[in-house]
């Protein structure tokens, strides 16, 4: 047969036998080096067998990597884990993928039903969808479960499996916390700001030094009136994490709500230094630069909440009523009408039908609302 044939007859009898190993997810290290081994022996022949190939391959990185080895689907699944399914899901879940991930962490806990983890992250998904009360029924699943096991269960645990959520780094390795947070984070969404507070307050007796369950806390109370309870959480949230932006954009929120201009000023100075692309950040230093008469300050100030995100609605009112403010109409006609565009879009109706009484004022009478 020759060195060719050989070569060949040797070449795609590896081959086969990776393609094998490979369907049954076993692949071995010694097979891709028998196959190097089989290459360097005939590597006079070596570029005639690879131009063989029905694609053409530059190095065997990039035909161990193509898809030409496609596995059989139906068997892959029938011997996927628990495990291998959450993360599966969790891949779906960050490319944004809810669906799917919602039908893999659903083929998790068939296989599994004691895990947490699962029921945890299926219930981010299912919030990303609005499916609130799902959610919430979620979480409280992962929290029953925990508390089952003895309230603390680290993030490699078999019923939470290997999560990479804990974003903040003072997250700590209790999971059951990741379940009461995200679950707050629910309640707030539908209004219950009472239970939302209960579970930040669990979320916090469960770890301490959780500045995020501190800054969300601390948005509730704010929300609620509690202005210095507010604050109070804010700077324990800073404290904990120095360099948390929101917070500091958070607080400086209660700051002016409560006078404290200057104030407000410099924590959003810091959470711009912090984060230069914070629009919202830009757009509550604007609305403060105007209240206490730097209008030409806040008008640059929108102008970058705009630049930012050119959806922020409350951005374009907020420059709008500067430019009435001046005497610029046709600027303020302008700002003013893609203000109701976009609070309509977001249903808004309340700041939708300001955006109209203003224009009404500056003599725009025949607005035609987006859709109609």
């Amino acid at each position: 047969m020759g060195q060719l044939g050989d070569f060949r007859e040797e070449f795609f009898s590896l081959m086969g036998l990776f393609y094998k190993l490979y369907c049954y997810n076993q692949t071995k290290l010694e097979v891709l080096a028998m196959l190097v081994s089989m290459i360097k022996k005939y590597w006079i022949l070596g570029s005639l067998v690879i131009a063989m190939v029905p694609h053409p391959f530059s190095s065997l990185e990039v035909l161990a990597q193509s898809k030409i080895f496609v596995r059989p689907q139906p068997q892959i699944l029938s011997q996927l884990t628990a495990i291998d399914y959450f993360n599966r899901g969790f891949a779906k879940q960050k490319s944004g993928d809810n669906q799917g991930a919602i039908a893999d962490y659903d083929q998790a806990i068939k296989l599994n039903p004691n895990y947490a983890g699962a029921y945890n992250n299926r219930g981010g998904s299912k919030a990303e969808l609005k499916d609130y009360q799902g959610a919430i029924e979620d979480y409280n699943q992962a929290i029953q479960i925990d508390k089952n096991w003895g309230n603390i269960v680290t993030p490699i645990d078999k019923n939470w499996g290997d999560i990479a959520i804990l974003i903040d780094k003072n997250w700590g390795d209790a999971g059951i916390l990741v379940a009461y947070y995200n679950r707050g984070v629910i309640k707030a969404e539908l209004g219950d700001n009472q239970g939302a507070i209960a579970d930040y307050n669990q979320a916090i007796k469960l770890n301490p030094d959780f500045a995020h369950a501190y800054n969300n806390r601390g948005f509730i109370k704010g929300k609620s009136g509690d202005n210095q309870g507010a604050i109070a959480d804010y700077n324990q949230a800073i404290k904990l994490n120095p360099d948390f932006a929101h917070a500091y954009n958070n607080r400086g929120f209660i700051k002016g709500k409560s006078g404290d201009n200057q104030g407000a000023i410099a924590d959003y100075n810091q959470a711009i230094k912090l984060n230069p692309d914070f629009a919202h950040a830009y757009n509550n230093r604007g609305f403060i630069k105007g209240k206490s008469g730097d209008n030409q300050g806040a008008i640059a100030d929108y102008n970058q909440a705009i630049k930012l995100n050119p959806g922020d609605a409350n951005a374009y009112y907020g420059r709008g009523f500067l430019y009435q403010k001046l005497g610029d109409n046709q600027n303020a006609i302008n700002d003013y009408r893609q203000a109701a565009k976009l609070y309509q879009q977001q249903n808004n109706q309340e700041w939708y039908q300001n955006s109209l009484d203003n224009l009404k004022k500056l003599g725009v009478s025949n607005y035609i609302p987006v859709g109609i």
